[in-house]
């Protein structure tokens, strides 16, 4: 895939999938910059396992949630590397609880972190990207936003709002030349889904129509198309990346 020479920013990049996207995009030629919160360990050896490689991958901490440190992170890569031609809103939480007795508190930093994020380094990347008349940008979604699962009213409503925010936009920067994706993963072997895949693995499997679970892998290649040249008449969509898991529904 052509982005060789090409400036990413990746949240949520110290674990996971997003982990997995920084290196797939560093692996194939592309400056990473990503963003963790408190996990410091992780990100320094991400960036020391990428630049053994010979690959340039900075980790700046911030909070996704927090306008003021999108502006400040996005600045940053501007002036180290001159512009910004890929932008992948990966960072995201679950609090997983019934809507009756769901405490606001849980409601509240779901969506802000989750559907917040993507508005706050969407909107921070938006002179750079209009200006050079370039850009790429890939927000993760979820099968949870199509397909109700007990107990993730706030997490659906994050990545339901994702998916529409990522149509919006699409609409209003084609013309620059900038396209707006989104990935709506399935069931993917992370720390995230440990819980739930502790408990019903098996189960799980029977639905995909693959009979296997996610990797990280899978999302990363999905992401690394959408971020590449070969993608450039694609926008507005959301690419669902489940192994068949909701052909049949949840």
């Amino acid at each position: 895939m052509s982005i060789e020479g090409r400036v990413a920013l990746v949240t949520g990049g110290s674990r996971g999938i997003g982990r997995c996207i920084v290196e797939t995009l560093a692996s194939n030629g592309a400056k990473v910059a990503f963003v963790y919160r408190s996990s410091k360990e992780s990100a320094d050896k991400v960036v020391a396992e990428q630049a053994e490689q010979g690959r340039e991958v900075m980790a700046i901490q911030g909070d996704v949630a927090n306008k003021e440190d999108a502006d400040r992170i996005v600045k940053e890569v501007v002036e180290k590397w001159g512009k910004l031609d890929i932008l992948v809103n990966n960072a995201g939480i679950i609090r997983d609880g019934l809507l009756a007795t769901m405490e606001p508190d849980a409601w509240d930093a779901v969506i802000t972190t989750n559907l917040g994020s993507v508005y706050n380094f969407c909107q921070a990347v938006m002179r750079q990207m209009m200006s050079q008349r370039y850009g790429r940008i890939i927000n993760m979604s979820s099968v949870a936003a199509e397909f109700g699962n007990q107990g993730q009213t706030n997490y659906a409503a994050s990545k339901g709002g994702i998916q529409g925010l990522t149509r919006c936009l699409a609409t209003e920067v084609g013309r620059r030349n900038i396209t707006v994706n989104a990935i709506a993963p399935g069931f993917i072997e992370t720390d995230m889904t440990e819980a739930v895949r502790n408990a019903a693995e098996g189960e799980i499997k029977k639905r995909v129509a693959v009979r296997r679970l996610g990797k990280p892998e899978d999302i990363a290649n999905a992401a690394l198309f959408l971020a590449s040249d070969e993608s450039s008449y694609i926008t507005g969509h959301v690419l669902v990346v489940d192994g068949g898991l909701t052909l049949g529904g949840i």
